[in-house]
């Protein structure tokens, strides 16, 4: 580790580059950057050219973060210094990269130790020394708990860590760091307005504790739903009350948001009771799929409910076995006092509360994993791309029609569609009943109600054509 003391220690940069087509950075070269406003900054050198011919491009610091070329005076290399020997002295309190010049020099000095607990501000961009003994820079990212961060110096949030860096040296402001600035005073201005903050009396005549809110409002669904509880009342995103801007709201509370807490404000009235009201019908859905004798039909018995899920599928999944779901564990249990539906990932004690209208529909939920389980164990044997030319659906355009024959002999069938931005897929099992037919048309009347053709592109008049498919499907 070095010896050198941070504190006391100046950098020199002595060799800056003038911006000029003849004398640029290698592509991908980090640089100390002087802009032609003063200002001192850092960045990656990308050019518009890859070859490096032109002046056209940027320095990029980070994801969504470039300087463009054109707001550049000069630039000086980090990449071509190792300042490990000079760190070695603990006496060194001076270090000139090239031969100093009065015109030319450019001095850092300030540098601190993230060690002993100094840590930039919040998107500060900063020239560093690593631990290596190379030069670098990057922008200040702290962690929600501000007790660690990195400096980010590359799109996909590429950094430098905490351990790699030696010391930092705060380099100029910029935009972003400003904006973050203005947002910590307002952080500071809203924390200041909340120390005393008021109740309007039409809003909150029954106070400022939610839970008188949320009690009111279960006395009014139990009228219509005997069995209605708290727990049941509160499934969906908690409401809370909060100050902001000096005043209490009713709010949404989203959870917590790279150390912020997320609460959205409810603006659809202006009284207690409209509130009250507005909790109702809220959390009505939760309380009424929370009949326990609509829930629970069948008895609290898990084994009641997977064995009907198993015998649906097997009906037509005919290979599908009970232990195709020993991944996944289901049960019966109570949670805060209310009995639920949980699963579990094999014995890591992770439970998801599943939240069913009814027995029927947990039957459903079960039904389906048993099909996708199946599915994956029965290895595909052929396959068949269907062709087609350019299909649009609602704005998305058909990419994949594939059918498969399954080792078991069964069919199934994916389909993919996408636009410019994003896409997606879904995989469909050809039911039995629908080859228990005379004709291929007849078989396709069947298979469009799976797969139909106003949903997924490929109508009966397109699929009736393909021979190659019919063939595939053994309709010879």
């Amino acid at each position: 580790m070095f010896i050198a003391d941070p504190e006391k220690l100046r950098v020199s940069f002595n060799e800056f580059h003038n911006v000029d087509i003849s004398d640029m950075p290698q592509y991908g070269e980090f640089c100390l950057l002087e802009l032609k406003d003063g200002r001192y900054t850092g960045g990656k050198w990308h050019p518009d050219d890859y070859e490096g011919k032109g002046m056209a491009g940027k320095f990029g610091r980070g994801t969504a973060d470039t300087v463009d070329i054109n707001e550049v005076s000069r630039w000086h290399s980090l990449e071509r210094y190792d300042l490990t020997n000079c760190l070695e002295d603990e006496k060194i309190n001076h270090i000139n990269l090239g031969v100093e010049e009065n015109s030319n020099s450019v001095n850092f000095g300030d540098f601190k130790s993230l060690k002993e607990g100094s840590f930039p501000k919040r998107e500060q961009y900063c020239l560093l020394i690593l631990n290596s003994g190379e030069l670098a820079a990057g922008r200040w990212d702290m962690w929600p708990d501000k007790s660690r961060g990195t400096f980010i110096y590359a799109s996909a949030l590429a950094c430098h860590s905490m351990e790699e860096v030696w010391a930092w040296t705060a380099l100029s402001s910029d935009d972003i760091f400003e904006r973050e600035e203005e947002r910590e005073r307002e952080r500071k201005r809203e924390e200041e307005l909340n120390r005393n903050p008021t109740a309007d009396k039409d809003k909150f005549k029954y106070g400022t504790d939610i839970d008188t809110y949320y009690e009111k409002a279960l006395d009014k669904l139990r009228k219509e739903y005997p069995w209605a509880t708290m727990q049941q009342m509160k499934k969906n995103p908690a409401y809370v009350i909060i100050p902001r801007h000096g005043q209490y709201i009713f709010g949404r509370d989203n959870g917590v948001f790279m150390g912020s807490r997320m609460v959205a404000e409810w603006t659809e009235g202006s009284t207690a009771d409209e509130f009250v009201d507005f909790l109702c019908e809220y959390n009505r859905d939760n309380v009424k799929n929370s009949d326990p004798g609509v829930k629970f039909k069948y008895g609290r018995d898990i084994e009641v409910y997977l064995d009907k899920a198993y015998e649906n599928v097997k009906k037509d999944y005919r290979w599908v076995e009970r232990d195709m779901l020993d991944g996944w564990h289901y049960g019966i249990k109570q949670i805060d006092g209310e009995w639920e539906f949980v699963k579990e990932y094999k014995d890591d004690g992770d439970l998801t509360v599943l939240n069913p209208e009814s027995a029927d529909r947990f039957i459903e939920y079960v039904e389906d994993n048993y099909e996708r389980a199946a599915l994956n164990a029965n290895p595909v044997v052929k396959e068949y791309k269907v062709k087609f030319g350019h299909i649009e659906m609602n704005g998305w355009n058909l990419e994949k029609y594939v059918f498969s024959k399954l080792k078991t002999g069964d069919y199934k069938v994916y389909v993919q569609a996408g636009d410019r931005v994003t896409g997606g897929g879904r995989e469909f099992f050809i039911t039995p009943d629908c080859f228990k037919v005379q004709s291929y048309g007849e078989f396709l009347d069947r298979y469009l109600k799976i797969v139909p053709g106003s949903s997924f592109g490929l109508n009966k008049e397109y699929l009736i054509k393909d021979e190659k498919l019919k063939k595939f499907l053994g309709f010879d």
